[in-house]
């Protein structure tokens, strides 16, 4: 029997979560909370370990300690499953399929998993269609297309949609907005809003921080493996200059740049 997916309504949190390559740590006593329904923000420079948090959280990689936990004890692996998908950056799947065929297979997948939209609504999110995501990612043009073929931004939005399409109520996305113009940014913000709106939970991997301000609620700081703050923009600057860091401006920039 397929367990059901954790209820949105239910902070999980991150505890000291671990990870080692031999003497190296990528991932040192990592911890903060996930709010439902919140559009968190992991912030951090290259090698920071976001993609091997996200790998971790994701079910990618095995931690070497620590756990995400929901009311004090940690999630089992088939809660993680059916609580979290993790969407990597830098993947190009069914290269030799079209766009419309590999819509249709996300959706069957999910469908005969176990994990169905009436299992989603149960989750408290609303499911979302495929012409909900076409119409909102632009991608009809593209239907015909095959994924090999498409540019760098177009598949980016064709694998957004596949993650949109997914029923576990937390969506992981490493660096959405990456091969995205100005224009495309924008639109991809306002349908991840929109998205979170109707009740998911959007955890996002973001490389460019005026991308991050422009659509998280909170943030997570990330710098060598270790988390540096945790909090709403305000929240970071207070933290900032409790710490003796007197930024420039109270933006997200030079907040960091105070933290890190």
């Amino acid at each position: 029997m397929t367990n059901p997916p954790i209820h949105l309504g239910r902070l999980l949190q991150v505890a000291h979560l671990t990870k080692r390559y031999g003497h190296l740590a990528a991932l040192s006593e990592v911890s903060f909370s996930i709010r439902p329904g919140e559009v968190l923000g992991l912030i951090g420079p290259n090698g920071s370990g976001k993609t091997t948090l996200f790998e971790c959280l994701g079910s990618v990689l095995p931690a070497d300690g620590g756990a995400l936990l929901v009311d004090g004890r940690p999630l089992t692996a088939a809660e993680l499953k059916a609580t979290v998908f993790y969407l990597p950056d830098l993947i190009a799947p069914w290269p030799s399929q079209t766009v419309r065929w590999a819509l249709d297979f996300v959706r069957g997948y999910w469908n005969v998993s176990g994990l169905t939209p009436d299992n989603r609504r149960l989750s408290g999110v609303r499911p979302e269609t495929i012409g909900d995501v076409l119409r909102r990612l632009d991608l009809e043009p593209l239907l015909d297309q095959r994924i090999g073929a498409l540019s760098k931004g177009q598949r980016k939005r064709t694998l957004l949609a596949f993650g949109l399409l997914t029923p576990q109520p937390v969506l992981l996305a490493d660096e959405p907005f990456d091969g995205l113009d100005l224009r495309q940014s924008r639109e991809v913000a306002a349908t991840l809003r929109a998205h979170a709106a109707a009740g998911r939970t959007l955890f996002l991997s973001i490389h460019q921080i005026a991308d991050a301000g422009r659509i998280c609620d909170r943030f997570v700081l990330l710098s060598a493996g270790r988390v540096c703050g945790e909090g709403t923009l305000d929240e970071l600057g207070a933290m900032a200059a409790a710490r003796g860091a007197r930024p420039e401006r109270v933006d997200l920039e030079e907040v960091f740049l105070a933290l890190t």
